[in-house]
């Protein structure tokens, strides 16, 4: 049998770290502003994969928890 290979690490993780409270700030902003765009495109039928508003309001509570971790390890540095 064959072993299984390793599993990927996620890379928003990874991002958080780098990027500064404005930058995750700015992200937040526009998924928020894609989340609004793909709702109206599924009420007027024409989103084809409505699986998008899942994955993005998923995105939308990373970034809100990457920027809470960010604020508070700010904090804690004061």
């Amino acid at each position: 049998m064959a072993t299984a290979a390793p599993k990927a690490t996620k890379k928003a993780k990874d991002a958080s770290e780098v990027k500064t409270i404005e930058e995750l700030r700015k992200d937040l902003s526009a998924k928020q502003l894609e989340i609004v765009e793909a709702r109206r495109g599924l009420a007027a039928g024409e989103l084809q994969n409505p699986r998008v508003i899942t994955a993005t309001r998923k995105e939308i509570a990373r970034l809100h928890t990457a920027i809470r971790a960010a604020e508070l390890a700010e904090k804690g540095d004061k």
